[in-house]
């Protein structure tokens, strides 16, 4: 597998210029915003999904002004739904990081999330980019319904497999198919070509949280499994597969773990131990490679060229990453 590095070398100095750009997009002229959105940068992570904007434009066409507002967009709409979901999972900490909520409490968070909102979307108005915002403001709306549709499924714990994917594709791929869909639109006017790359964002979205899915489990890479989703009580695909495999009494006692005694170590251990043994990880394994060779399918109907290889390589880094 090729490193972020190589991946990186099609679209190098687009991405710097990106940097400048991205953090221009973020001032403010309130000092407190202003060192929140420093620390932001600071403690900004691989930026795989400025990549997939910068490469889907360099497929079809050539990057342009366009691009850098459509990647500053992604970029600022991905930032503000971090900062929310700190808040929303109460998590302390993100990339190694304190997460923003843990430094400035939860108000404050909130309203910064609201913050980089709004410059997303002033982002696009002013500079015309219409296309661009309706795309982004869809996705906006569903990452809210697949977060709003987890809750309400996790009250229950009864998730079918069609809900899991429901939820994945709005919460997690949506954004990854937008971030593929405005890199295009801000290089064609071809609606078709758009729709294409869309779909292949999503498919890369919904095979990269099979993959976090899988990482929870931990693997040969990871040693001891993390079993931090059953722990706050997320329904993951390896676990949807044995509950679908388990006798009624079985399932009840799942169930039960997960609902009252997710805090218990050994209880824990106890289900992630029954999902290996079902063949739940396997399963999950080969759904993840579906999606992976339906979207590598979508990529190879363009001609060959060093964006296209570098997405090739981007899909593999998403499915092949030890964390």
């Amino acid at each position: 597998m090729n490193s972020l590095d190589e991946i990186r070398k099609p679209i190098v100095e687009d991405l710097k210029l990106f940097e400048e750009k991205f953090r221009d997009s973020m001032k403010s002229k309130v000092a407190l915003l202003d060192a929140i959105t420093r620390y932001i940068v600071k403690s900004k992570g691989k930026q795989v999904r400025p990549m997939f904007v910068f490469l889907a434009a360099k497929l079809v066409g050539a990057v342009s002004e366009s691009t850098h507002t459509a990647a500053a967009l992604i970029e600022l709409l991905h930032t503000a739904t971090l900062v929310h979901d700190d808040v929303v999972d109460d998590s302390y900490e993100r990339r190694g990081f304190f997460s923003i909520n843990a430094i400035w409490k939860n108000k404050i968070a909130v309203l910064v999330g609201d913050y980089l909102l709004s410059k997303g979307l002033l982002l696009s108005i002013n500079n015309g980019e219409f296309r661009l915002l309706r795309l982004v403001s869809d996705a906006v709306r569903e990452m809210s319904e697949g977060e709003l549709l987890q809750i309400e499924k996790a009250r229950r714990l009864d998730i079918k497999e069609e809900d899991y994917f429901e939820i994945i594709r709005q919460k997690t791929a949506t954004l990854i198919s937008s971030a593929c869909a405005c890199g295009a639109a801000s290089a064609t006017t071809d609606d078709e070509v758009v729709s294409k790359l869309k779909l292949f964002g999503e498919k890369i979205g919904i095979a990269f949280q099979i993959k976090d899915d899988l990482l929870d489990f931990g693997d040969e890479n990871i040693g001891k499994p993390k079993g931090i989703d059953l722990k706050e009580k997320k329904m993951t695909l390896p676990v949807i597969y044995l509950l679908k495999n388990s006798s009624y009494l079985q399932k009840r006692k799942i169930i039960n773990t997960i609902k009252n005694h997710n805090k218990e170590v050994l209880r824990v251990q106890e289900v992630i131990e029954l999902v290996k043994k079902s063949g739940g990880i396997e399963y999950a394994t080969q759904k993840m490679n579906e999606f992976k060779q339906e979207a590598l399918q979508i990529l190879f109907s363009f001609p060959e060229s060093p964006a296209r290889n570098s997405l090739e390589d981007l899909v593999a880094f998403t499915t092949d990453r030890k964390k």
